[in-house]
Formats: C-alpha cells, structure tokens, sequence
C-alpha cells in the first residue's frame, strides 16, 4: 500500500457513511429505510480513494510509470 493515507481516508470516510445505513437495515423500526444514495456515494468514495494516489508519492513509486 504505497499511498496509505488516501487508503485510510477513504476506507474511515465510507465506513462514517455506510455503518447508519446498515444501522438503519437492521433495526427493528420499519420506519427506518437505508438510503441507497448514500450507500452509492459510499461505494464511490470507497473506491475512488482506495484507488488514489497520495500527493508526496511519485508516479514510479506507485508504479504508474
């Protein structure tokens, strides 16, 4: 994992948005529905930041080139 903390960020960032929705899947209220926006938002973040490259990490260290 070259660029770890854009990794962090966006694992701690989709996590901050997932874990309500599922909190709110698995209570017992039927009142309370997951928002599949924030879900896909999650999703995107998730994979956009994992996928992303730290700023201080040059292109042959992350073995673009």
């Amino acid at each position: 994992m070259k660029s770890w903390k854009t990794t962090v960020a966006a694992i701690v960032a989709a996590l901050a948005l997932i874990i309500p929705q599922v909190q709110a899947f698995i209570d017992d209220d039927p009142e309370t529905k997951p928002d599949i926006t924030i879900i896909l938002a999650a999703l995107g973040i998730g994979f956009g930041g994992t996928s992303a490259r730290d700023n201080g990490v040059s292109s042959e260290a992350a073995g673009a080139k």
